[in-house]
């Protein structure tokens, strides 16, 4: 005899929480899950990084979106952005406790993504 078991209950009811248009939890989604907040949370979560460090590894941002992106992490309290009075200048950007927090969800999601891709791309059932 097979038992199934009941699905996890979200501990957040969702009825009323993020589908409303003017819900603020809309645009904190949009600004977490777009293509490059994703990576550059990821990438943030193996510590501090400079700029070019984070253009290197998001291969394909553009310099205005890589700003624009990390300006929109910095004001959600994900993004810490410390800027060295040096010269040259340095700037490394690093996750807040909020951000290390959202990252270590996003990193199984991001895992499940990677092992699964190809298959799902190709369209093959695994």
């Amino acid at each position: 005899m097979k038992v199934s078991t009941p699905a996890a209950v979200p501990a957040f009811s969702f009825a009323d929480g993020i589908f409303p248009a003017g819900c603020p939890s809309r645009t904190v989604l949009d600004h977490v899950t777009s293509k490059w907040g994703v990576l550059l949370l990821v990438a943030l979560s193996e510590g501090p990084q400079r700029w070019s460090e984070l253009r290197r590894r998001a291969q394909g941002i553009s310099e205005k979106m890589l700003a624009q992106t990390l300006k929109t992490l910095e004001a959600d309290g994900f993004v810490r952005r410390d800027a060295q009075p040096v010269i040259p200048p340095r700037v490394d950007y690093s996750l807040t406790g909020r951000g290390e927090e959202l990252a270590a969800l996003l990193l199984p999601l991001v895992a499940w993504v990677a092992e699964h891709a190809d298959a799902i791309v190709n369209r093959s059932e695994s």
